[in-house]
């Protein structure tokens, strides 16, 4: 049997952050809004992706912490049990609590209704309608005076020779294993996979990550890459950059994968096999064309500045329209489309001073612009690259290992790019936003006030290297 709902302001399509945002922007409103999910309430932040890994990832790191105890004098290293399956139990019900305060619940306490199930548009350009075959049976359909598309994304695979018979994990059902695996391959060697790979190797798999372009971390800076690239070896994860994987064959054994490096080929061994290769949007069997929604060569919902569809009543925001796929963007996408589609705010995103964070330990983190876009730009750049051995914070930790990377305009000396990997390098890339937002020139970065003893103190010594040596200098980077 089929129902029909109208009346509805907003119908959402998905419950990830952008659909939530944009649901409490428009009650907040006093819109009537309805939000239609055929998985899981919340999306993939908080069951398949930030939440879930950085509980491992937290609990990764205490557990290598005490392996490396013995870099302070009069510690010694101690190797933690992993009892793996507790710690997965633990990771779901921390999702499960988030999961109702942060979405279910909020939902209730707003007011408005979730229906589960899975939709498509109808109807016609003028007049597009949502048809729902619903979860537990049956169908309903939505009419509403603006549709939000905020059906996120997911993890997407090369075509790779025998990888679709052999089946392969991603990052969201490698953390639904029930047992650590004795080794893994993990392919991709971008923050996804840069995290995964950590995450097994310091609860004690054997990992080897293989990546098709030239280093890890392709997309950062060569100086952060080499740092990472470093990281691994200490932590005695085999890394294969410039390799291309090309076949997979499984068997009761496990996978045996070949990978190309040039002219040459090499065979890998290992029990799992983690494809961490990218995201695609998740459009299929929206029948976007129905109702004039265009959609580009990845599957992503085309959108203007203000997230707009092809169609002026239907909208788009998070990773299903192509951007930059953090969940803060998709959240900030959601409240833009509530405003502009019911306060006729017409407000549009600046990403120019948006920052990034990969959490791996020592975590990677950017905001602005790289050293090679300066140079694309046109604009002539002046860089300083400070070793993290002149940060007394890292001293006092006993680590290190990284740096902090200020890119300038050399004619205005304005900060235009900050690249780091520290150990708080998601805390410390905040405040490089703030100065970049505020167009913050390396001489005023160094004469900023920065706590003693702090990661960020980093900032204010790397800017300094601009102009004396950091090594000849006090403490408290006066």
């Amino acid at each position: 049997m089929t129902t029909t709902g109208s009346g509805f302001d907003l119908a959402v399509l998905g419950s990830g952050s952008a659909a939530f945002a944009a649901a409490i922007a428009a009650t907040n409103q006093g819109r009537r809004v309805v939000m239609v999910e055929r998985g899981t309430t919340g999306g993939t932040c908080v069951n398949v992706g930030c939440v879930p890994s950085k509980a491992l990832l937290a609990a990764a790191e205490v557990r290598h912490g005490a392996e490396a105890a013995g870099r302070f004098p009069g510690l010694g290293a101690a190797e933690l049990p992993v009892g793996f399956g507790e710690l997965i139990d633990g990771k779901e019900a921390l999702v499960d609590q988030l999961r109702a305060e942060k979405y279910t619940g909020l939902a209730d306490d707003y007011g408005w209704e979730i229906v589960h199930g899975t939709a498509a548009f109808t109807g016609t350009t003028e007049a597009p309608l949502l048809e729902v075959g619903l979860n537990d049976g049956g169908s309903r359909r939505i009419e509403a005076a603006n549709y939000l598309i905020a059906t996120g994304s997911a993890p997407w695979a090369p075509p790779v020779d025998g990888l679709v018979e052999a089946g392969y994990l991603t990052s969201a059902t490698a953390m639904e294993l029930d047992v650590l695996p004795e080794s893994m391959v993990v392919a991709g060697g971008n923050a996804v996979g840069l995290e995964q790979a950590q995450v097994f190797a310091r609860l004690g798999t054997r990992v080897t990550v293989i990546e098709a372009l030239d280093r890890l971390g392709p997309f950062e800076e060569p100086e952060v890459s080499a740092a990472i690239e470093e990281v691994f070896a200490d932590e005695g994860i085999a890394v294969h950059t410039s390799a291309a994987l090309i076949a997979v064959r499984r068997d009761e054994h496990g996978y045996t994968l070949t990978a190309r490096r040039g002219g040459a080929s090499t065979e890998l061994r290992a029990e799992q096999l983690l494809i961490a290769t990218g995201r695609r949007p998740v459009t299929a069997g929206l029948n976007l064309d129905v109702v004039g929604v265009k959609t580009g060569t990845r599957g992503e919902v085309v959108v203007d500045d203000c997230q707009r569809t092809t169609n002026e009543r239907i909208w788009a925001a998070g990773d299903v329209a192509g951007g930059p796929q953090f969940v803060y963007v998709a959240a900030a996408q959601g409240t833009l489309v509530a405003d502009n589609a019911f306060a006729g705010a017409n407000r549009t995103l600046d990403y120019a001073a948006l920052p990034r964070v990969t959490f791996t330990s020592p975590a990677i983190a950017a905001v602005g612009m790289t050293d090679a876009q300066v140079a694309e730009a046109g604009i002539r750049c002046d860089c300083r690259t400070l070793p993290l051995q002149y940060v007394p914070r890292a001293l006092a930790n006993r680590d290190t290992r990284g740096l902090v990377k200020l890119v300038a305009d050399a004619d205005t000396r304005r900060v235009l790019g900050v690249h780091v990997i520290a150990d708080g390098a998601g805390d410390l890339i905040t405040a490089a936003t703030y100065a970049i937002t505020a167009g913050m020139t390396v001489d005023q970065l160094a004469h900023t006030w920065a706590p003693y003893l702090t990661m960020a103190e980093a900032l204010k010594l790397a800017a300094q290297t601009f102009t004396s040596d950091v090594a000849k200098l006090s403490c408290c980077a006066g």
